[in-house]
Parts: C-alpha cells; sequence; structure tokens
C-alpha cells in the first residue's frame, strides 16, 4: 500500500534533492580560497575563527542563487532574479556581518566597521551569483 504524502512534503523533497545536486559542483577549496581572498586582512587567529561560519554562509548564498537560477531559465535577468530574493539574500548578509562582529571580536581600532560589511556584502553575493550561474546551466541541460 502507498503512503500518502502531502504536496508540501514532495515540494519539500524535490527541493532536498535540488540542493543535494547542486553541493556536487561546489568545491570546499574553491570556497577556502574565496574565503582568504576575501577575509584575507584578518589576523591568522581571527580567520581560523571565522572561517567555519563563512563556509556556511557561502554554502547557502550558492544554495539561494541556485534556487533563483530557475527565473533565469523562463527568461528572467539576473538582476531580476536577484530582486526577487534580496530580503533572503540582505538577511544572509547582515548574519555574516554579525557573525563578524560577535566571533571575529571586532573592535573598532581593528578595522572600519563599513568596511567588514562592504566585504560581507561582496562574498554573499559573489556566491549567490555563482549559484545562480551553475543553477541556470543545469536547467539549460535539463538536470534538475
Amino acid at each position: 500500500m502507498n503512503d500518502v504524502i502531502s504536496l508540501k512534503q514532495k515540494r519539500h523533497q524535490k527541493e532536498l534533492i535540488y540542493e543535494k545536486k547542486m553541493l556536487r559542483e561546489l568545491s570546499l577549496t574553491d570556497i577556502k580560497k574565496r574565503f582568504e581572498d576575501c577575509f584575507g586582512f584578518f589576523e591568522k587567529g581571527k580567520k581560523e575563527m571565522i572561517e567555519d561560519g563563512c563556509i556556511d554562509f557561502a554554502i547557502e548564498a550558492y544554495l539561494l542563487g541556485a534556487k533563483y537560477s530557475r527565473f533565469g531559465f523562463y527568461g528572467e535577468s539576473m538582476e531580476d532574479a536577484n530582486r526577487r530574493c534580496w530580503i533572503e539574500e540582505k538577511r544572509l548578509v547582515d548574519d555574516l556581518f554579525d557573525y563578524f562582529i560577535n566571533w571575529g571580536k571586532l573592535n573598532i581600532k581593528d578595522i572600519s566597521f563599513d568596511e567588514v560589511f562592504l566585504v560581507c556584502e561582496y562574498y554573499i553575493q559573489s556566491w549567490w551569483k555563482q549559484g545562480y550561474i551553475k543553477g541556470e546551466k543545469r536547467y539549460k541541460m535539463r538536470l534538475h
């Protein structure tokens, strides 16, 4: 006898399968390299403390971009698709910035908070773009 599954559960299962497929294309070395490029100005001890959290934020931004790449497949530009998810992206940027303030133990003497916020914004946007591009490619190749 078959189990009855709600539409919400089915969508969630399908989304998890898609995220697993997208994560296969993501490399930890790429994440660490971009982390080093963006946040290399921190002291070595502070970088090691915040690296794991930044990896998590990179994955979240990547998956968010991949999720919204569906709209690009149907004809929207990347900028329009990005505007659709600006609230979620803004939340990721704010959370990453808060993470730096709390776990990175930043002082105003160390570096300007504005600079850190801009770097956080760039980091999230760059991972969102990469997820969007790879997701759109998967849609075009009908691998979704």
